[in-house]
């Protein structure tokens, strides 16, 4: 039947629908299956010790009482690892980390031992059975004050190490120092330059938080020699190599299982030490083990985001044209170097900090510094340091436009990229793809009547009585994503491609398996559009299966925005080998040459003939049952995707606050993002992602902080704390967009989940050098120094007074004291009990 155009187009359900997710169905019927939802025979539990200590030598542990405790089979500290070589690992960015904590502790609440029991209430009994007694060592949690020539050692396991993974280190809590561009150039412009700027800006510590905490379960077959690992993790090829690097096992023998993920947002791709010690566990005690963290375990403990201090500066001319850009940033990575970046990027991305601006000559340096705080700096809902980036030109922009008295609107315009210059060769040695940054920017301000929002906030500010204040933010940034092209992008030696495998059955329906994992993405929805509109076979008929090595082809994973840049891409190579395929046995069985078929929609047709035609459907059928002779039979294809550059999305946010002047409340009135991140391959997957991303860069900028007192105690790592924005405090979000392709991508696609907290952060910072904004800081986050914290917060909300709860005010008075302490501690999850008795100074 030769069905009308429209009508076979639409029963595709291809790129460029807004069809409902295809994996929605069993997730809001309950039917999802995660992690803890994993249970198998003889399965036991593993509970963690965890220190209280940021910094302490550990004089003793003794396990003979949890060994006691009904239930309990095993205790497992550092020594125990030893003689298997796993009680240090290696992390992503070089570095080594502590599975258990082999004589010190280096942060609160890492790990010292691991319990396992018949269930998880033995478990957790057992963990505060275990006594520990530590001597309790000065902590250093300023990365500046640790680089102080008399700053406590944090890391003594590298005494007399000058050289790093990435160089030379200077001093004994020095990490690397990472430079980029021309600094001899840079700094003869600015020597010379008519005008310059420098601002100091603090982008703090913030915790990704996803949905579902960090867990894995692992079984391990004594008999086959076999290892099964169902785990929380973004990247699962990546795991079984570690794995099998970690134990010695064939990779061969390493299946690992990523089953549906609760949020991942970067802080699901490190290796964490519970899912060693799981595995080591399981290895000992020969049956499956599963540990599942709490969340004040989680924001305590697993990978952090940000934590960037950064001086920028600005060389211009005097009417505004951006003559050069100057950063420098001391980055505070905790007590081990567990950055997941591209080798070759210790510091990320983050030399994409000249932004949307045609700036010619540009130099950044970047110092890692250990301090007694949790590893990590994690690419939260980001691509390896780009929002650290954007925010620090984009402040510097609206820093320079303040000086200048231009408008932020025209300051951006005057010294934007123009779109004839595209492929753009940037300072720093990036190369832009594409973009038309002025369209975009020209859309918005009319979109929101930019001239009337003006005048009204000159009136209000000329009005005495006026009791608001009216704020306007204007941010434009260029994202670099699409991690990435192998000669500059590795984890660990791998280069950073990925892949597709797709098989079309016989009777026309397909699966295809990639190399990466959903976390809540939608890619179950949007690999199969891109298959449709690619094979012609509606993406109803189309399964995709990710996150089991053994049967997905090897991948680097989903995070930095790379799964429609890298895996989508892959996703239309393997599909265009089938679509050559499959023109060979159209033109069999239609009895003419290649040359005289043609594609349309669904099927090859005979040029200038309607009615000869054979679909994808027929096709197939064919290619297993009456192949062309010397054809082999089947219809499937592998493609493995190496990018040849990144792909750059683009965005111009604009937000309008009223800030009430007698009490400080802030209210956003307007949020309006507009975003291209070209080809667009289903409106409302990009819609819900933008969403989420601004809802995301909301609760970082308006609250969310991770602190620490000058002891090295986390505070605010429960959710009573941690801010995260429900419905009632989020605003409402206007979207657009543009659609600017990219020239290198086989379907021009550049990726849009990780873009929204680009413009959001510092859209509503633009007058404010550090986040989250003052007036949303929780109590305790005020306190680093005791009550007089408390004091200083509830000076600042003016009439909002606050009055610390009891476990805060507890807090703040307890750390006060540098007495030193030998400890017994009992510490499981939420119930921090402490058996404190004091003795003598050591």
């Amino acid at each position: 039947m030769n069905a009308p155009l429209s009508d076979r187009e639409k029963a595709l359900m291809g790129m460029g629908e807004p069809r409902l997710r295809k994996e929605d169905a069993r997730f809001i019927q309950g039917k999802g299956n995660y992690v803890d939802d994993i249970k198998l025979p003889g399965m036991v539990h593993m509970d963690i010790v965890r220190s209280p200590l940021a910094h302490a030598r550990i004089k003793r542990i003794n396990k003979e009482a949890a060994l006691q405790v009904p239930g309990v089979l095993a205790v497992l500290t550092a020594e125990d690892l030893k003689p298997l070589k796993l009680h240090w690992m290696p992390t992503l960015a070089g570095d080594v980390a502590a599975v258990l904590a082999d004589g010190k502790v280096h942060f609160q609440m890492q790990e010292v031992a691991v319990v396992i029991a018949e269930d998880p209430y033995a478990a957790a009994d057992g963990v505060e059975a275990v006594e520990v007694e530590y001597e309790e060592l000065p902590a250093v949690v300023d990365p500046f004050e640790a680089l102080k020539p008399d700053a406590p050692v944090v890391r003594e396991d590298l005494a007399g190490k000058t050289e790093g993974a990435h160089g030379k280190r200077y001093h004994h809590n020095h990490i690397f120092t990472w430079e980029a561009g021309d600094k001899a150039a840079t700094d003869a412009v600015f020597a010379q330059a008519p005008v310059t700027v420098k601002q100091e800006m603090h982008y703090p510590r913030v915790h990704p938080c996803p949905l579902e905490t960090c867990g894995s379960v692992a079984s391990f077959d004594s008999v086959r020699g076999e290892l099964t690992v169902w785990i929380t993790h973004q990247a699962p090829h990546v795991v079984r190599t570690v794995v099998s690097m970690l134990s010695g096992l064939p990779e061969s023998k390493v299946r690992i299982i990523c089953p549906d993920i609760g949020g991942g947002f970067g802080n699901k791709v490190g290796i964490y030490p519970g899912y060693v010690c799981s595995i080591v566990a399981s290895i000992v005690l020969g049956r499956p083990v599963k540990w599942v963290e709490d969340r004040i375990e989680h924001l305590s403990s697993t990978a952090f985001a940000r934590h960037y201090h950064m001086t920028g500066e600005l060389a211009a001319t005097a009417d505004g044209k951006i003559l050069a850009l100057r950063a420098n940033v001391v980055a505070d990575h905790g007590a081990f170097d567990a950055c997941a970046d591209p080798s070759k990027f210790p510091a990320g991305l983050f030399h994409i900090c000249t932004g949307s601006y045609d700036i010619p000559t540009a130099y950044c340096r970047v110092d890692g510094v250990y301090t007694n705080k949790a590893p990590g700096g994690v690419a939260y809902r980001c691509s390896f340091r780009v929002t650290e980036a954007v925010y620090l030109i984009e402040r510097m922009v609206d820093v320079l436009a303040q000086k200048l008295n231009i408008d932020k609107a025209e300051i951006r315009a005057k010294n934007f990229i123009r779109k004839e210059q595209f492929p753009y060769p940037q300072a720093f040695g990036f190369e832009y793809d594409s973009g038309d940054y002025h369209t975009a920017l020209q859309k918005v301000l009319e979109a929101v009547d930019y001239k009337g929002l003006r005048e009204e906030q000159a009136r209000k500010r000329a009005d005495p009585n006026c009791p608001t204040l009216m704020g306007i933010g204007l941010v434009t940034f260029t994202e670099v994503v699409g991690a990435g092209p192998t000669k500059v992008c590795d984890i660990l030696g791998v280069g950073m491609f990925d892949s597709c495998e797709i098989r079309v059955h016989p009777t026309g329906s397909a699966i295809a398996r990639m190399g990466t994992i959903t976390q809540g993405q939608g890619h179950q929805t949007t690999y199969a559009q891109i298959i449709a509109t690619e094979l012609g076979i509606p993406s109803d008929l189309i399964q995709v299966e990710e996150g089991d090595t053994a049967t997905a082809p090897y991948g680097l994973g989903t995070y930095g925005s790379r799964s429609t840049p890298v895996a989508g891409a892959a996703i239309a190579m393997a599909a265009r080998k089938i679509h050559a395929k499959a023109r060979k046995i159209a033109a069999h069985l239609l009895e003419v040459s290649e040359a005289d078929l043609e594609w349309e929609i669904d099927r090859f047709k005979v040029k200038g003939r309607d009615d000869k035609f054979k679909t994808m459907k027929d096709i197939a059928w064919a290619a297993y049952h009456q192949p062309p002779a010397g054809l082999e039979p089947g219809l499937e294809a592998v493609h493995y995707y190496d990018p040849p550059n990144f792909t750059y999305p683009f965005g111009v946010y604009l937000c309008v606050v009223d800030i009430d002047k007698g009490t400080g409340e802030t209210k956003i009135r307007r949020f309006y993002a507009l975003d291209d991140c070209g080809t667009r391959i289903n409106p409302m997957i990009i819609e819900g992602q933008i969403h989420g991303g601004l809802t995301e860069g909301f609760a970082v900028a308006m609250g969310q902080l991770l602190s620490f007192d000058k002891q090295g105690n986390i505070q605010g790592n429960s959710f009573m704390d941690y801010f995260i924005p429900t419905a009632v405090e989020t605003p409402k979000w206007e979207t657009d967009y543009t659609v600017t392709p990219s020239p290198h991508h086989p379907i021009g696609a550049k990726g849009v989940a990780e873009s929204p907290p680009r413009g959001q952060h510092p859209n509503l910072h633009q007058r404010h050098p550090s986040m989250p904004l003052p007036s949303r800081r929780n109590a305790h986050q005020h306190a680093p120094y005791g009550l007089a914290g408390v004091a200083r917060a509830q000076k600042e909300r003016g009439s909002h007074q606050l009055t610390p709860t009891g476990a805060q005010a507890s807090r703040a008075c307890a750390t006060s004291t540098s007495t030193s302490y030998n400890i017994r501690v009992h510490i499981h999850g939420s119930r921090h009990r402490q058996a404190i008795s004091r003795g003598r100074r050591p």
